[in-house]
């Protein structure tokens, strides 16, 4: 059998030099990202539960569609939006489990409630 001319991947002939993009680097920021960590600290102000699960999920899918390659050496880290939303997961439930009444005990009023 007789190979055919040009498909021997061992023939040196047919190698080329590896060059890399002259640039991946994206000048803008990632909004997700942003309004994510936004989102996470107004949860962490007010407590509020609800918008704290969808922030964990952004923030999950902010991490996991990460372009390493793509980012700029100082701009944010999807790692630093998702634990800022797991403290505001935390944030928002701590006050059921600190602030809870037992059998024993009466749950006074507020002033000015």
């Amino acid at each position: 059998m007789s190979a055919i001319t040009g498909d021997d991947p061992r023939d040196a002939s047919s190698e080329t030099k590896l060059t890399f993009p002259d640039s991946w680097q994206v000048e803008e920021s990632d909004p997700l990202s942003a309004s994510v960590m936004f989102a996470s600290g107004l949860i962490i102000v007010t407590r509020n539960r609800y918008l704290s699960w969808p922030s964990l999920l952004l923030s999950i899918n902010s991490v996991i569609n990460q372009h390493p390659l793509r980012t700029k050496e100082g701009g944010n880290s999807p790692l630093s939006t998702l634990i800022l939303a797991v403290c505001a997961l935390f944030a928002s439930y701590i006050p059921m489990v600190m602030l809870s009444v037992g059998p024993n005990q009466t749950q006074t009023p507020l002033p000015g409630a």
